[in-house]
């Protein structure tokens, strides 16, 4: 994801040739199309199931991306409208997701602005929150809402487990 140019760009590993897959170099937004036709605010976490990409944006929003086409839609969320709403697709609400990763079924993205981990699963778009309380800060190891956050940055998984780096707790949470 180039963030500042509000692209998502593509490198040919074996000859390093960059081309944009979608959005326009320097245009903030959040239109659905195919290509340069799409409009990204500041992409951030990208993560594939080898078919798409999903990824987390400024705009409070979860994308999805063709990778074969550049056909860009929104999974989840409503562009411009932070909260912290469970929902599915544009009812559900976030305040800037972060990092993201999958486990074939769903994608889990770091909430940053929010302190929570939030949940999406790929077939509905359905979103719920994981862990931690939605405002609330703190580094309380637990189950559900009574995990703490502050400001989860990173998060991978190993099929079993979420594994997320906090920017302001210095540390790394299973």
């Amino acid at each position: 994801s180039d963030y500042k140019n509000h692209t998502i760009r593509k490198i040919v590993i074996s000859s390093g040739v960059v081309t944009t897959l979608a959005g326009t170099a320097g245009s903030c937004g959040s239109t659905d199309g195919t290509g340069t036709s799409a409009k990204f605010c500041l992409p951030e976490g990208l993560v594939t199931d080898g078919i798409n990409l999903y990824m987390t944006e400024g705009n409070h929003t979860i994308r999805k991306i063709v990778i074969s086409t550049g056909v860009v839609t929104t999974l989840a969320g409503s562009a411009g409208n932070s909260g912290t709403t469970d929902g599915t697709g544009s009812a559900a609400k976030f305040n800037n997701p972060n990092a993201i990763t999958i486990d074939g079924t769903n994608l889990y993205t770091s909430d940053w602005g929010s302190h929570i981990i939030r949940k999406i699963v790929i077939s509905t778009g359905v979103v719920t929150t994981l862990a931690g309380t939605a405002g609330s800060i703190g580094s309380t190891d637990g189950t559900g809402t009574s995990a703490k956050f502050y400001k989860p940055i990173g998060i991978t998984t190993d099929g079993t487990n979420l594994y997320l780096t906090e920017a302001r707790n210095h540390t790394i949470r299973k």
